[in-house]
Formats: structure tokens, C-alpha cells, sequence
């Protein structure tokens, strides 16, 4: 049995200058998309005080309610990504979020700023399912660790500059309008000039030449007639409650309701027990959301619910709809991948959310102190893991295939938690930056890797859907768990945000094994992958 890459004609490694300039456009894109994320963390501190909100709270709104929406809406605008044209999709959910996230220029209370949150997210779940198709259908098998370096080391500038940017500007508004001006203060000015940078780039993807899906691979996808009715259909069969009817106009036969329901019956009682436990951990007053007093973690909890069970309706979707994507990205090492990202992504939120107040309130920096001096130690350094880990990655895959990457992923991953603790640890400014430094080099090594492997085990027409299943996962596991955990820890220890970040690194053990798992199956299912698709009797 023949892998993908060597049933595919003979590539060139060379890459033209517009595939350069197209790996720029959306790599900036998943730059920018990172900046509107994150920028909440630097400007936290003032957030709080003004709308009178805890560490839970804040949690909620850098996590659980951007993923909620995020995730719910990455799997019908992947699907649009495999039939659509992608620029234009891109372009148009670039131009939204960065509408939304202007919106949070003007909250005067939670709500608002919740709002602006979930319209941000459900902007940016396009972003990455049509960046990494348009790269896959632009750069050749041999050079895509490097293009997924880039896309590395624009998640890096993202962060670093929406510290940099929300520190700097707000620090310099709340200087200069000490009463405020024109009803802003220096964090909602922040909110606003980050979002002007979407309108010009929104421009500037809508102009650039669409790629032939498959062409690079030389398997051509066919083109889809429909694809706006194959992503409403998409959404109406993950959404809880429309799914039923989806599942009912589908014929589905009595095996697939049982799973369905005896699926959301286990996921209730999960997340009813995970609500009485973290109440008990780390009570929080009710949080007004639209006139509504809610407690925090029955708001939490219902958001994971909510997405858990989205996850089950998209694969069951899959099943009942195109068995070749469902065989092939069932398989044990996309799965595993995918969950490895995800609870690596929850340290990495955890982390990232929380380190500009730690560093506020443990080493006594100033909003624009922090965001200066992090933002731009974070960005650097963030650059250099996948500099060295995308070239890297390629001559891995020359000479040992897939598993080179996996054991390159399993060096980072592996070890990088105890740095973690090291750095954390830090009794002073200066210990801490260079603690962190070496453990955030550790740190990113594993994305290009795990990344290239990943859209590699899958075909070219499925890698908008696989994309958007990836994001739902470590969306609900990452963003929707890490924020979270370190927000109810540090309530609950007095606000010792240090030892609730270290507290995070407990999902290490799970990450390894499920490594070590994926380097023992990777390339049997490496090698199966047309075959299992065409088992499936749909088009590849």
C-alpha cells in the first residue's frame, strides 16, 4: 500500500514568489487573529477593576466564551473552506471579527464585552481551516514544515504584539486622559486600534488568486456545486437540538439515536459533576449576562457541555454523510493529534492568559511595563522555536517519515513541563525572563511538526473539515479549559497565580501517552489512508 506522497507525480521543491506572497497574506491573518485573542490578557488588570469581575470570570471571557461560538462555528465554515472559494471566505471573516472586536471598545459591563467575544470567535473560525488549505494547496510535501514554521512564528508576533500593542497604547491613553476621554479609557482605546488592522488585510486577501484544491498533491479535488447548502447542512447537524431533525430527515437508523442520546446523557452528567466540584473548589458570586444572574461555572460547564456534544453530532455526521472523511479522519493518529494539541494548547493558554497578572502582581510592572517587555520577549522567542523546528521537521520527514516528527514533537512536549515549573518558580524579574526564555524555546518546537504530520494523513479535499474538527477539539480542551483552570486555582489559593499556572502542566502524562501511541501507529495508518477513503464508496 502506497502513501499519498508516493501515489502523487513527482513535486518541485521550488516555490513561486506569489506562493510566498500568499503564505504572508494568511499567515498574517493567523497573526492577527492571535492579536484580537489575546490582547484581552494584557489589559485584564483594568477590566477588572472597572467592571468589577474575579480570575474566574476573566477566564470565562478569554476562554469559554470565545471558544463557544469559535468552535460551533469552525465546523460549517470548514466545510465551506473544502467546496468554496477560500480568499474570499477568509477576506470576509477577517473584515467581521475585526468589526467585533472593535465592539469591545465600547463595554461598560460584561455582557457586552461577552458579546464582542463570541462574534470574534466565530470570525476567526475560518481563519485557520483556509490558511492551512490554501498553504497545502501552494507548497509542496517537502516544504510545508517550513510553511507551517511561518504560520509558527506569525502566532508568535500575534501574541507578542497584542501584549506589546494593549500594554503600550493603553498605558499611553490612560497617561494622557487620566479622567478618560470621549467616554474611552486606555483599555478600550487598545481594543480599538487592534481591530484596524483586519480592515486593510481583509482587502488584501480578497485580491489574491485562489489555488487549485489538490493540484500540488496531483490529486484535483472535484469541484463542489453546492457548498453553502453542505455547510448549512453541516451546521444543522452539529447544532444541539437541529440535529435531531438532521438525523431524522437522514434516515439515521436506531443505533446511531441510541449513541446520540445515551452520548448527551453521559456529557450532562459529567459536566453536572464537574459544576458541583468546581463549585465547591473555588465558589464565585453569580455573573449578571444579559439581565440574568449565572453562576460562573454552571455557565462554564454548559459551554464544554454544549461543545462536547458538538463533537459527537460532527462525527456522527461524517458517518452518515461522507464515510471517506469519516474513515480517514477517524483514524487513531489524527485523533490522538488533534487531543495532543489540545491539552498542550491548555497549558499554553493557561499560561499566556495569566503571566501579564502575574507579572503585575508579583514583580510589580505596569500595564505598558509588562506589555513591552513580555510582549516583545514573548514574540521573539516564540519566533525562534519554529525557525529551527520547521526546517528541522522537513529533514526529519526525509529521513524517517512521519515518525520523525512525532519524536520531535515528543522532545518538546516532553520535557517542556519541567521548565515550566522552573521558570514559575522564579523568586525575581530577572530569574524569571531567563527561565522563561529557555522554556519558551522548548516550548515551540511542537507545532510545525504536529501540524504538517496532521494535514498529511488526510486528503486534500478533507483538510477544511479535519482543520475545523482540530479547532473544536482544542478549542473546547485548550482555550475552553486552560483559562479556566488557572482562573478557579488562583481564586481559590489567594490569588497565587504562579502556583495555579504551574498547576496546569497536570495534563503532561496524558500528552506523552498519547505521543508514544501515535508513534507506534503512524505509519500504518500513513499508508491506508486512499485505501480507507475509498473504502468509504465517496469521491476522494
Amino acid at each position: 500500500m502506497a502513501t499519498i506522497a508516493e501515489q502523487a507525480p513527482p513535486q518541485s521543491d521550488r516555490v513561486s514568489r506569489a506562493g510566498w506572497y500568499a503564505l504572508t497574506l494568511v499567515a498574517s491573518a493567523q497573526g492577527l487573529s492571535l492579536l484580537d485573542r489575546q490582547i484581552l490578557s494584557i489589559l485584564a488588570p483594568s477590566i477588572k477593576a472597572d467592571l468589577h469581575i474575579g480570575d474566574s470570570e476573566l477566564g470565562l471571557l478569554y476562554g469559554t466564551v470565545f471558544s463557544l461560538f469559535y468552535a460551533l462555528f469552525s465546523l460549517p465554515l470548514g466545510r465551506l473552506v473544502d467546496g468554496w472559494i477560500r480568499t474570499r471566505l477568509l477576506s470576509i471573516c477577517i473584515f467581521a471579527w475585526s468589526i467585533f472586536a472593535g465592539l469591545s471598545a465600547f463595554a461598560g459591563g460584561f455582557t457586552l464585552l461577552a458579546i464582542s467575544r463570541l462574534g470574534v470567535g466565530i470570525g476567526e473560525a475560518a481563519a485557520q481551516p483556509s490558511a492551512n488549505s490554501i498553504i497545502f494547496d501552494t507548497f509542496p510535501r517537502s516544504r510545508r514544515g517550513t510553511a507551517m514554521a511561518s504560520m509558527g512564528i506569525a502566532t508568535a508576533l500575534g501574541l507578542g504584539l497584542s501584549m506589546t500593542l494593549g500594554g503600550v497604547v493603553a498605558g499611553w491613553f490612560d497617561a494622557r486622559f487620566p479622567q478618560g476621554a470621549a467616554g474611552f479609557s486606555g483599555w478600550q482605546f487598545a481594543f480599538l486600534v487592534a481591530a484596524l488592522p483586519g480592515l486593510l488585510l481583509a482587502w488584501l486577501i480578497s485580491r489574491l488568486p485562489e489555488p487549485v484544491r489538490g493540484g500540488v498533491d496531483g490529486i484535483r479535488s472535484p469541484e463542489d456545486p453546492h457548498p453553502f447548502r453542505a455547510s448549512g447542512a453541516v451546521l444543522a447537524s452539529v447544532t444541539p437540538g437541529i440535529n435531531w431533525v438532521s438525523l431524522w430527515s437522514r434516515k439515521a437508523p436506531p443505533r446511531q439515536w441510541a449513541i446520540n442520546l445515551i452520548g448527551l446523557a453521559a456529557i450532562a452528567l459529567f459536566c453536572w459533576i464537574m459544576t458541583q466540584l468546581t463549585q465547591a473548589f473555588s465558589p464565585r458570586p453569580p455573573t449578571d449576562v444579559l439581565g440574568a444572574k449565572i453562576d460562573p461555572h454552571v455557565l462554564q460547564w454548559s459551554v464544554v457541555g454544549f461543545g462536547a456534544f458538538v463533537i459527537l453530532n460532527m462525527f456522527q455526521s461524517l458517518r452518515l454523510t461522507d464515510r471517506a472523511s469519516y474513515n480517514v479522519i477517524a483514524s487513531p493518529s489524527v485523533i490522538l493529534l488533534i487531543v495532543v494539541a489540545g491539552l498542550q494548547t491548555s497549558i499554553n493558554y493557561g499560561v499566556m492568559g495569566f503571566t501579564p497578572s502575574l507579572l503585575n502582581r508579583s514583580f510589580g510592572l505596569s500595564q505598558a511595563q509588562t506589555g513591552l517587555q513580555f510582549g516583545l520577549l514573548s514574540a521573539g522567542l516564540a519566533m525562534v522555536g519554529p525557525i529551527v523546528a520547521g526546517p528541522l521537521s522537513d529533514w526529519l520527514t526525509a529521513r524517517m517519515g512521519g515518525r520523525g516528527r512525532v519524536w520531535l514533537t515528543i522532545f518538546s512536549l516532553g520535557i517542556s513541563p519541567l521548565f515550566g515549573i522552573w521558570t514559575y518558580s522564579a523568586q525575581d524579574l530577572t530569574s524569571f525572563y531567563l527561565r522563561f526564555s529557555v522554556f519558551s524555546l522548548i516550548l515551540t518546537l511542537w507545532l510545525p511538526p504536529l501540524y504538517s504530520l496532521l494535514y498529511d494523513l488526510v486528503l486534500p479535499r478533507m483538510r477544511g473539515v479535519t482543520s475545523s474538527i482540530f479547532i473544536i477539539i482544542t478549542t473546547l480542551l485548550g482555550l475552553g479549559m486552560g483559562p479556566y483552570f488557572v482562573g478557579i486555582v488562583s481564586d481559590r489559593n489567594g490569588g497565587d497565580l504562579a502556583q495555579a499556572i504551574i498547576s496546569i502542566n497536570v495534563v503532561w502524562l496524558p500528552i506523552l501517552a498519547c505521543l508514544f501511541i501515535v508513534l507506534w501507529r503512524v505509519n500504518r495508518d500513513e499508508t491506508t489512508v486512499l485505501d480507507r477513503a475509498r473504502a468509504g464508496g465517496e469521491p476522494i
